[in-house]
């Protein structure tokens, strides 16, 4: 495991639905603040975050709408949600007086910039947060493959999974109190145990390029910046 500070830069993986709290759908305007200042604590322990967030809480309110549609259209639909959720969380950010930036692979000049990998990762030299939106900017990719891309991108020492359990577990916790959970395992088991930690194109982009996935409870105040100095409890997956 990783020791105490030996993380520079890092990739912060979330899906949509964390931002809507306790609600069905939509932005929780004070879980999008606990996130913002989670993020904040490990900015200001001195390391470089990029996140890539979902659009589940977004997509979930219009889904019905989408039924009959074909998959590039949805997925675009998609893209877009993905956009309000990093505009929402860079104006979190912003408030609390974190320099942030929203990058996204479709061009959207009058609220974000486009996303140029040199120009993001002179952002992140500078200590300023980057979101990256849109997803890979193609339908048929999900946002977990889209992390995996801009962390081999932005060359990060790790992406971390911030989901609603603290950890890979054999089967989903929360319907099998007795599923076993792993404190470490490697990518080639998670494939072959199909344990949907990421989806199978993100995880073998991130073995390609040898980065670490840390699984993590992304519900709990803190937690970020504890499993960034490897304490607490989480999953790494390598």
């Amino acid at each position: 495991m990783a020791k105490k500070n030996s993380y520079k830069r890092v990739m912060l993986k979330m899906s949509g639905e964390v931002l809507m709290g306790e609600q069905g759908f939509g932005i929780d305007s004070d879980t999008v603040k606990r996130v913002a200042n989670d993020i904040k604590e490990v900015v200001d322990a001195g390391v470089e975050v990029c996140v890539v967030v979902g659009a589940g809480n977004i997509f979930r309110g219009v889904s019905g709408a989408a039924e009959g549609m074909d998959r590039t259209t949805a997925d675009y639909m998609g893209m877009l949600g993905i956009v309000i959720n990093a505009l929402a969380l860079q104006t979190a950010l912003e408030h609390i007086g974190v320099d942030t930036r929203v990058q996204s692979a479709i061009r959207m000049d009058a609220i974000c910039e486009p996303y140029i990998r040199r120009r993001a990762m002179r952002h992140m030299g500078k200590g300023r947060v980057v979101i990256f939106a849109a997803g890979t900017g193609n339908p048929y990719f999900t946002t977990d493959t889209a992390a995996a891309l801009r962390a081999s991108e932005m060359d990060c020492d790790a992406i971390f999974k911030g989901t609603k359990v603290d950890g890979v577990y054999s089967e989903d916790p929360l319907k099998n109190p007795n599923a076993e959970r792993y404190d470490e395992i490697s990518f080639i088991d998670v494939l072959t145990k199909d344990l949907r930690v990421m989806d199978a194109t993100a995880i073998s982009l991130a073995r390609e390029n040898n980065i670490p996935i840390v699984v993590f409870s992304v519900k709990d105040k803190g937690n970020f910046a504890k499993v960034v100095k490897s304490e607490g409890r989480f999953t790494v997956v390598k």
